[in-house]
């Protein structure tokens, strides 16, 4: 591990998953890291777990026995039995804290705790296990979420760390960060993934939870100031489909469509790879039907923005 402040390796970071071997968030075999914590709420998080920053038991219903051994070791409370049906309940008002006990009682890994705290050594150490992969690739970290400049000390340190490791970086984003936390991220980024979900504000409160005018400054800002920018279009039918919302954000990219750092656009359609984490946090999942593009309807907004002579690709997992 390369020398880092005392400080900064100690700190810690709170995430709830590592995708190693990534090859689509970001140039060449990657390492994923998801932090938690995430200021905005869209409808259709494939990432429920990550949305805020607490220990999160996600429960199997249909796998759980009815053991009941993660009742007897669980010391806040958080499992229970039903008295009536004599299965096994969590209670959504009792707090985890991460003991992780339960998941080690468990006979049939009907439960998982998301959240973990890591430190910066820790996850350093994780990410050089493959520093080899990365060097004949290309390739690197990408810190996503949730959303990790909702934790902009750990992750500054972090990505100060990788590059001091040699290592590439980039950081998917949902640009709803203040200013002076994303300032003080570029210096050590490669490659922002920057999200517009839409071009939009009050469609965008709708969906999301938060107006999108500081995501508009926040883009402008990096493509003005040299950062390499990826933009990243979720794309859900009914919601930001339509020619009108398509040009607004090619109006909005238009300016800078011959500056270098701007790295052009993927199109990521609907997926319900996320659907089950609800029903496993007690959750409500608000997507009603299924929002999902046509390969034609991909198609035809990939023209619709290429003609502006723009480049653009669908990303299809």
């Amino acid at each position: 591990m390369s020398e880092v402040q005392n400080e900064d390796i100690e700190r810690k970071a709170v995430i709830f998953n590592v995708q190693k071997y990534n090859t689509f968030d970001g140039p060449g075999v990657r390492t994923l890291i998801f932090f938690q914590g995430c200021p905005l709420r869209c409808k259709w998080c494939a990432n429920p777990e990550g949305l805020e920053r607490k220990f999160k038991v996600m429960f199997k219903a249909d796998v759980c026995v009815n053991c009941n051994r993660c009742v007897a070791v669980c010391p806040n409370g958080v499992h229970q039995t039903s008295a009536d049906t004599g299965r096994h309940l969590i209670d959504r008002s009792k707090k985890c804290i991460g003991c992780r006990a339960c998941e080690s009682a468990c006979l049939v890994k009907a439960l998982n705790i998301a959240g973990e705290e890591k430190s910066i050594s820790e996850l350093l150490d994780i990410i050089m296990e493959d520093k080899d992969f990365y060097m004949m690739s290309g390739g690197g970290v990408t810190l996503g979420g949730g959303e990790v400049t909702s934790q902009p000390e750990a992750a500054g340190s972090l990505l100060s760390a990788c590059k001091k490791s040699g290592i590439g970086t980039a950081i998917e984003t949902c640009g709803y960060v203040r200013q002076e936390n994303l300032r003080m991220l570029a210096p050590f980024v490669d490659l922002f993934l920057f999200d517009i979900k839409h071009i939009d504000s009050e469609r965008h409160y709708e969906w999301t939870g938060v107006r999108n005018e500081l995501i508009i400054e926040n883009v402008k800002w990096l493509l003005g100031n040299n950062k390499n920018v990826k933009i990243r279009m979720p794309l859900l039918k009914g919601v930001n489909d339509r020619r009108e919302d398509i040009e607004g954000i090619v109006k909005l990219l238009t300016p800078y469509q011959d500056y270098n750092n701007f790295k052009g656009i993927d199109l990521l359609p609907y997926h319900k790879m996320g659907v089950n984490k609800y029903k496993q946090l007690d959750m409500e999942y608000q997507i009603e039907g299924d929002p999902s593009l046509s390969a034609e309807d991909l198609d035809r907004i990939e023209k619709w923005i290429s003609g502006y002579d723009l480049p653009v690709a669908v990303i299809r997992h």
